[in-house]
């Protein structure tokens, strides 16, 4: 057992400072396990969100030593020991108290997102998928939302464009819809315009700091900027799909999903 001293910021949207604690810190502890222990022994009112301590939840995101990270996944071995750990809540969104932040932002980007919607010979039916369309899009399903790919996203955290960009988790929501064969809406305009897929450009910080290894930038965000480039900066893809009636065809599918959509919910 060796005592530590950890430094946590304690506050609300008001302000605050970072306080000092001394904690003795057992073998195999993470850091969540010491702001515990802090809890009950010295700041019964430290406010700290969590939930499976399995880093699936995604619930215990915060910043260690400047660097975003779920604290249930941290081991204090991780630092040399007598090295100073301090902890703040992630900084990109708005403070509520102590380590915890109000994060519904994210919630409302996720509601004006257009779910699947099933092509009209497929909806109400049993759809086969390859199993190379199955990978694609099945990487993205293993996301906690543990937000810190949102955090550190400069166009969210530096420059404050919540307005104009939804961030790179909801831009694999929106890859893992697009790339799904048998969906049948149209987000390309949506995703130019108002998520704003123009604002990002590639740092692949969102992707170093994923817990679950999703390889955001590389495997969903550039394949949608590429869509997007290809249907409205592409001459030549313009002209193919004129020639082709590939726009006229793809108006005509999410119309007839769309009837079928409405068919089927009128008989539920």
């Amino acid at each position: 057992m060796a005592e530590r001293t950890i430094r946590i910021w304690r506050g609300d949207e008001n302000g605050g400072e970072f306080v000092d604690y001394q904690v003795e810190v057992d073998e195999g502890m993470v850091v969540l396990d010491v702001i515990h222990k802090i809890q009950a022994k010295d700041a019964n009112d430290l406010a700290v969100r969590w939930n499976c301590k399995a880093g699936k939840c995604g619930s215990c995101s915060m910043e260690i030593n400047g660097r975003p990270k779920l604290s249930c996944m941290t081991r204090m071995n991780e630092y040399e020991p007598d090295e100073l750990i301090t902890v703040q809540p992630v900084k990109t969104f708005p403070i509520i108290k102590d380590l915890v932040t109000d994060v519904s932002w994210n919630y409302e980007q996720n509601k004006r997102i257009k779910p699947l919607l099933p092509k009209a010979d497929a909806a109400g039916k049993d759809f086969i998928m390859m199993q190379e369309d199955v990978d694609r899009v099945q990487e993205f399903r293993k996301c906690i939302e543990c937000y810190l790919c949102q955090n550190v996203c400069h166009v969210l955290r530096d420059q404050d464009k919540k307005g104009e960009f939804v961030g790179p988790r909801f831009m694999i929501r929106l890859a893992g819809l697009e790339m799904h064969p048998v969906d049948a809406a149209d987000r390309i305009p949506q995703i130019r315009d108002e998520f704003g897929s123009g604002m990002c450009n590639i740092t692949r910080c969102c992707t170093d700091v994923c817990p679950e290894s999703i390889g955001l930038t590389d495997n969903a965000i550039i394949p949608i900027k590429e869509r997007v480039v290809d249907r409205y900066y592409d001459p030549v893809a313009w002209i193919i799909r004129k020639m082709s009636g590939a726009d006229e065809k793809r108006e005509a599918e999410e119309k007839a999903a769309d009837a079928k959509q409405a068919e089927l919910q009128k008989t539920v």
